[in-house]
């Protein structure tokens, strides 16, 4: 499967390592929805992926990938240290010149 490169860096990055990387791939004004939470721009997003990440030490391996309503979605099989792990989720991309504007998942 071939994702846009800022998608593949947000399934393929590791924590703590990678946290620059990953908040490389949003925009200035992306926000990241989760939980019931926002998290509003690179920073933010990467404070929250890092503390998600030291929680739940979860990595999701995308299992397929489909365009919907102008957004790329992505369903992938998520394991980590949460009930009901393994699990399969879904994520929602907005993207606009290389990078993620908006995340749902």
């Amino acid at each position: 499967m071939q994702l846009p490169h800022p998608i593949q860096t947000y399934f393929t990055a590791r924590a703590p390592q990678d946290g620059d990387a990953l908040a490389a791939v949003f925009a200035p004004d992306a926000i990241v929805h989760d939980e019931g939470h926002d998290h509003r721009g690179p920073q933010a997003i990467r404070d929250w992926w890092l503390a998600a990440k030291a929680t739940y030490r979860h990595h999701a391996d995308p299992i397929d990938l489909a365009q919907a309503g102008g957004k790329t979605v992505v369903r992938a099989t998520v394991t980590g240290d949460f009930p009901g792990s393994p699990a399969v989720l879904t994520f929602t991309f907005g993207l606009a010149h290389d990078r993620i504007t908006v995340s749902d998942g």
